[in-house]
């Protein structure tokens, strides 16, 4: 942290914000200081996004004050909160796609030679920005065709050409690799030590050990406690975080299992190689590797949304067809993707109708929707999984992440599946709906599912499968029983050494 780091840079006052019939905030206390990282950290639905939503400008609260460098300020819109140095990348990045890296950096800002856009400055002012960060990405390429973490790393240069005191991220490192997070946790620890205060939004309890100078936790709207990480451990801030011990953070107990209800034979495509494995009733089988493993493409396979070049699916021991998602959806098949907002979830639509998307024509005639059916189908889902909801009726967007996610599940289990695929299952929730989602998981397994769950989360799939499967580069690599796995071995086949 710098020398300079006592000067409050932003303080946050006494913030209180009521939805109507929920009080989000209530006399939120926050402080920043220069040259730190404060890692704000709680479940979701405990007021986080709310209070950052506030200092953006993008909400307005109901009582409390905003000061930065000392001075109150009143803007009442994002573009003013940007003026006075506060600069947000959300986890849903902020980009547009068909246009260069230089154009997003200084978008709606172009320098103009007479009326027109003076291309050769933008680019030369862009390269400067990206030079600063250690950022090699060509100011010419376009949005679409980057990564993840060059598209972050891109986000992070526009903050920056806006005069950008304070910087919050949100969930920042979701969707990067080991090598991805480690590049971007060292960028993160430059911006610092020049003086930018960042505010550091993460589930990954681990980073935060790694990149804090100090922990705000809320819960329920309010602040629980501001702890420095020096003087912090994990289970002390999970105890802040719900407000009770988690007996178990990975619940897990013996299952026994039934026959296999899946297996792949020689499964290829462009990019797979000869992939092979079995699933049985009752087991969850972990599938590990790191981006670009095929991972993904595998499941893709299995839902009849790729195609295979090569290989056969059999269901039961018996061969199965299967081109689309439709066929795989009537041999009992169900997809959780790792994108719930992009394509798990319509936002824009109430509960029960997300949770009838998949099992509409078993409630349907021609051009007729059973209603009542329908309703009692999404309430009994709800009740089951216990999504935190008013009603059925309510919209998908105004529940947490958490809820979000078991909206999803209850989509899929409403098709009655035999067999669940789960992408990512507990990517952007936080610990306390993580332990339900597997809590659901094994209950899955007792009814006689059997489970795939692809997960670049490593203590999970340590903890949480029966049985996994490394991937490399397409092809498998290693395989493991639950009491045979350690994080080297999966590790080593993860970067393909076995």
């Amino acid at each position: 942290m710098n020398n300079n780091n006592e000067i409050s840079l932003l303080e946050m006052k006494q913030v209180t914000k009521q939805f109507p019939g929920v009080l989000a905030l209530n006399h939120v206390d926050l402080e920043l200081k220069r040259g730190e990282v404060l890692a704000l950290l709680g479940e979701n639905g405990a007021g986080k996004s709310t209070l950052i939503k506030i200092l953006s400008g993008a909400y307005q609260q109901d009582e409390g004050e905003i000061l930065i460098e000392g001075e109150l300020q009143h803007y009442t819109t994002p573009k003013e909160a940007n003026e006075k140095g506060v600069s947000i990348i959300y986890q849903e990045m902020n980009y547009l796609n068909d246009l260069t890296v230089a154009e997003n950096i200084f978008l709606n800002r172009y320098p103009l030679k007479g009326r027109r856009i003076d291309w050769k400055q933008l680019h030369r002012k862009a390269n400067e920005i990206l030079n600063t960060l250690s950022v090699d990405i060509g100011t010419n390429r376009y949005m679409r065709d980057l990564s993840v973490a060059e598209k972050q790393l891109v986000e992070i240069a526009k903050a920056l050409s806006q005069n950008m005191k304070i910087l919050v991220m949100d969930e920042p490192t979701a969707a990067l690799s080991e090598k991805e997070t480690e590049k971007l946790l060292g960028l993160v620890r430059d911006l610092r030590d020049k003086g930018t205060g960042i505010i550091f939004i993460s589930h990954r309890l681990d980073e935060l050990f790694l990149i804090a100078d100090r922990v705000l936790v809320m819960r329920d709207g309010e602040r629980i406690d501001v702890v420095p990480i020096k003087d912090a451990n994990r289970e002390d801030l999970i105890h802040m975080m719900v407000g009770r011990k988690l007996e178990s953070f990975y619940p897990k107990h013996e299952i026994t299992f039934g026959d296999t209800i899946l297996e792949t034979f020689s499964v290829t495509t462009d990019y797979l190689k000869d992939v092979s494995f079995k699933v049985r009733a009752g087991e969850i089988l972990g599938i590990f590797g790191l981006m670009g493993a095929g991972r993904t493409e595998l499941a893709r396979c299995l839902f009849g949304i790729q195609k295979m070049s090569e290989g056969k699916i059999e269901i039961d021991g018996k061969p199965v067809d299967i081109h689309r998602p439709a066929d795989a959806i009537a041999h009992g098949i169900g997809f959780v993707t790792a994108e719930r907002k992009k394509d798990g979830l319509i936002l824009i639509q109430s509960v029960s109708n997300n949770i009838m998307t998949a099992s509409l024509d078993r409630y349907s005639k021609p051009f007729k929707i059973d209603r009542k059916a329908e309703k009692e189908v999404s309430a009994n889902w709800k009740d089951k999984l216990n999504i935190k909801t008013p009603s059925v009726n309510t919209l998908v967007e105004t529940l947490s992440g958490g809820n979000q996610q078991k909206v999803v599940l209850a989509k899929w289990l409403a098709t009655h599946p035999r067999i669940l695929i789960l992408n990512e299952p507990t990517r952007g929730i936080d610990v306390g709906a993580k332990t339900e989602i597997y809590r659901l998981m094994e209950g899955f397994c007792e009814q006689g599912l059997g489970v795939i769950m692809i997960s670049s989360d490593l203590p999970e799939v340590l903890q949480i499968s029966d049985r996994v499967i490394v991937m490399f580069e397409g092809r498998l690599t290693a395989e493991y029983l639950h009491a045979d796995m350690s994080q080297d071995k999966l590790m080593k086949g993860a970067v393909g050494e076995n």
